[in-house]
């Protein structure tokens, strides 16, 4: 999904800088994504993702804004950028070039903006809120949060056959705009093609001419905690060629929970949102 996710993968934390709890407001666009306004380098007026599978942040080939005052080194790496975001300013941002976004933004920007603070995506209200210490947890459960590589991962359960429940690690990805994506790996070991109900099918080419079958299943039960939905759109890979090396938790799930991370990334609080009930998001 990332063009160099190998260099990602392997950033420090402590990229960015932040003096004091802050609350930054965000828009959710109809696919999901959560955008937030910037200004880069004091010049640059950008509409950023929010991208919790990252760290740092990205410029795309198809932003809809000038970022002329980015400069990229040979690698299309750009360090030492400022960017502000509403009365926060952050410093040190690490900028990547030519990285693709969701929709309606210039580019991603990412959790490197909490480095070492509490911080909420309050779906409520629209708005990150930053803390110097634990907030209110008042109604809300804890998960396990798994925290490699800038990257966080949580466990839940999947009923697939009505029956037995099946436990998954998803990856949180607020780029991927619908609810759940299955890895290769369990796809194939629970049978989702046989035991889904299929209601559309997809096939692409890669650039070898390959064909990449993807469907969408309706998963019977999806389980967080104690946090039960039903019917939810999971999407999987079927065929020879298959590119899905982890399952997603995708930005239709996030938004049906409020969620507060822990200082150190080891545990996450959630708390259904506003949009648990809402219909769910229909791939394309």
């Amino acid at each position: 999904m990332f063009r160099k996710p190998s260099i990602i993968l392997l950033l420090s934390a402590g990229l960015f800088s932040i003096s004091a709890q802050q609350t930054i407001p965000f828009r959710i666009t109809k696919h999901n994504n959560i955008i937030v306004k910037t200004l880069v380098n004091k010049k640059d007026s950008l509409d950023l993702m929010f991208q919790i599978a990252m760290e740092d942040a990205s410029i795309s080939p198809e932003r809809h804004h000038k970022a002329d005052h980015i400069i990229f080194d040979k690698d299309d790496v750009s360090n030492d950028n400022t960017v502000q975001i509403g009365k926060m300013n952050l410093n040190k941002v690490r900028f990547f070039n030519n990285e693709l976004t969701g929709h309606e933004a210039d580019g991603k920007i990412g959790t490197g903006m909490f480095t070492g603070k509490s911080f909420k995506i309050d779906y409520d209200n629209n708005r990150f809120e930053i803390y110097d210490k634990e907030p209110d947890l008042n109604g809300y459960q804890g998960i396990m949060l798994f925290h490699e590589n800038g990257q966080f991962f949580i466990n839940a359960d999947n009923v697939i056959d009505g029956k037995q429940q099946q436990e998954a690690y998803f990856l949180l990805q607020s780029g991927y705009s619908g609810a759940i994506l299955y890895s290769n790996a369990f796809a194939e070991e629970k049978e989702l093609d046989k035991l889904l109900k299929t209601t559309s099918e997809k096939t692409m080419k890669n650039s070898s001419g390959e064909s990449i079958v993807t469907k969408q299943g309706i998963l019977p039960f999806f389980k967080l905690n104690n946090s039960v939905l039903k019917d939810v759109p999971a999407g999987f890979f079927t065929g020879k060629h298959k590119t899905q090396t982890v399952s997603y938790l995708g930005a239709d799930m996030l938004k049906r929970f409020n969620w507060i991370f822990d200082a150190d990334r080891k545990k996450v609080y959630i708390k259904p949102s506003k949009y648990f009930s809402e219909p769910y998001y229909k791939m394309n």
